[in-house]
């Protein structure tokens, strides 16, 4: 007997054990390899609450499930809480690999501990298995497993590090919605080629939604058929014993926004958000048409169009995100054409970037919170690199960009809650829409809930304060070049007719102002001195 177990373990057979299989079992184990329901059904073993180890036997959601995941390539499963669905795609893993040779897995979750635990329960499982059904184990410990017929199962973290160099046949991620939004970014960005390069290969995305991200949007597209990735939708009624009493007790011992988001499936925000929920659910989030580094292009550069960046800036240190918003000024609606998020840029280097881009979108006009780093950026921009399309603070000499107070913080949201919810400003960035979710009420102020980041937003309410100061209309005019002049000299006699006029005897007009100066407005050429 201790030839044929592995280290030990009774309930694990090492490679290289010969079977005599009686005909009854090799009869079974073809009726197991061609039917994965009949297999889970009959052979494995999960830990009820209530029951203890008990067999699988699977609900008709489960069933479902389970042939989707072993017909499609690509899926995705929205589902309510405790639905079995970890459990249920676990059995099905472990049926591909029992039965597959030379096949590799990946269960990640947003957590090593918790890819650790659901590896854990597949281990459970496959221990409970008659030895006449097992492979051979080579490798078993905590982090992976690996089998006599070359397949393999690996647990890690939803990074982009933690399975690069890896080629897997399957990658199974946990509740993707509650991965952090740049780290599943990153992670598509880097493995999905591996995973797109086989012809066979899947990709299983389970979750319950936490609120509006990246797997709000992978879901979406999956619905609206703009992905390959197959919708699979679990809704709480499914579960045996959860009706209308059920449903009551739930809320009453937590709340009917917690039951919506974890029971309901709702893609809820979060409560006391500055953009309205309905409206929040409105925004469509599009794919960016180029990715450049951190650069997103949803709108290419059009001749003759007035383009406004808004700049936030952080110190580059791993943290908070220095970010660029471009809008399209040209006409209402405003459009958000580009993005840039980064939280490892310089100070130093961003000033240059931000030129590129602006200078790639007509010589945009730039406004720049010039709070902490922001003033150096803004310094840089205008005197080292003398690029002069940008914003100064009102009234103070020689001070760029524009300080971030409570009073222009106060105007700035409220602008942008009345360009957002009366679509007078499109966003298309899915980042900037998952930060909007989670930009909520503090005391007097709006910030991102619960340590999140609200760096995009930031950029954007400074967007808002500047879109309704006077300069604004002046900049963005497309009919400026030929108003400008008639427009000036109406707002110089609106603000200055008290003090009255004197005629200089010339054809410029020279105006008294306070303290006995004379002005004269000349036209030269588009500029008005």
């Amino acid at each position: 007997m201790a030839k044929t177990i592995y280290l030990g373990n009774p309930n694990l057979k090492r490679q290289n054990v010969e079977i005599d299989y009686t005909e009854e079992q090799i009869k079974e184990y073809v009726k197991c390899r061609d039917d994965p329901i009949y297999f889970i059904k009959n052979y494995i073993h999960i830990v009820n609450l209530d029951k203890g180890l008990i067999k699988f036997d699977l609900y008709p959601f489960q069933e479902r499930l389970v042939n989707t995941l072993y017909n499609e390539r690509f899926t995705i499963v929205k589902c309510p809480r405790q639905s079995g669905k970890s459990q249920t795609s676990l059995a099905f893993m472990l049926h591909y690999v029992l039965f597959n040779d030379q096949k590799n897995i990946a269960i990640l979750a947003n957590k090593s501990a918790t890819s650790r635990e659901l590896l854990g329960r597949l281990q459970m499982a496959y221990e409970k298995l008659p030895i006449w059904l097992q492979q051979g184990v080579m490798e078993w410990n905590k982090g992976s497993i690996e089998l006599e017929n070359g397949s393999r199962i690996l647990a890690g973290s939803t990074s982009s590090s933690s399975i690069r160099g890896y080629s897997f046949n399957l990658i199974f991620l946990d509740e993707f919605a509650f991965v952090q939004q740049n780290m599943a970014e990153d992670f598509f960005r880097s493995v999905y080629p591996t995973i797109s390069s086989g012809t066979d290969s899947k990709v299983i995305i389970v979750s319950t939604p936490n609120g509006m991200n990246h797997f709000y949007k992978m879901w979406l597209d999956a619905v609206e058929k703009r992905n390959t990735y197959h919708a699979f939708e679990i809704n709480y009624w499914d579960v045996p014993g959860r009706d209308k009493e059920w449903k009551e007790e739930t809320i009453a011992n937590t709340s009917i926004e917690q039951f919506k988001q974890e029971f309901e499936c709702e893609f809820l925000g979060s409560a006391g958000t500055l953009i309205a929920p309905a409206k929040l659910h409105a925004l469509v989030m599009r794919d960016p048409i180029l990715i450049n580094d951190k650069l997103k292009v949803y709108e290419e550069t059009v001749e003759g169009n007035a383009y406004f960046i808004a700049v936030d800036v952080a110190e580059g240190r791993g943290q908070d995100y220095s970010s660029m918003n471009v809008i399209d000024v040209s006409v209402l609606p405003f459009v958000q054409v580009a993005t840039y998020r980064s939280n490892e840029i310089s100070p130093l280097l961003f000033p240059h970037y931000i030129m590129q881009v602006a200078m790639a979108y007509n010589d945009a006009t730039v406004i720049i919170e010039s709070n902490g780093p922001g003033a150096e950026v803004a310094n840089i921009l205008h005197y080292d690199l003398e690029y002069d399309n940008t914003i100064n603070e009102s009234g103070v000499l020689n001070k760029l960009g524009r300080k971030m107070t409570s009073r222009v913080k106060g105007i700035g949201c409220s602008n942008l809650k009345d360009l957002i919810e009366h679509d007078k400003l499109i966003i298309n960035d899915m980042t900037t829409i998952t930060e909007l979710s989670m930009f909520v009420t503090k005391g007097k102020s709006w910030a991102a809930e619960g340590g999140g980041h609200d760096d995009m937003v930031m950029g954007l309410v400074m967007f808002g304060w500047i879109s309704t100061q006077p300069e604004f209309k002046e900049l963005t005019d497309m009919e400026l070049r030929v108003r400008l002049y008639a427009n000036k000299i109406h707002e110089i006699e609106e603000d200055l007719t008290p003090f009255g006029f004197i005629d200089g005897g010339n054809n410029d007009e020279e105006i008294l102002v306070e303290g006995g100066e004379v002005w004269t407005v000349q036209n030269s050429g588009n500029m008005v001195f």
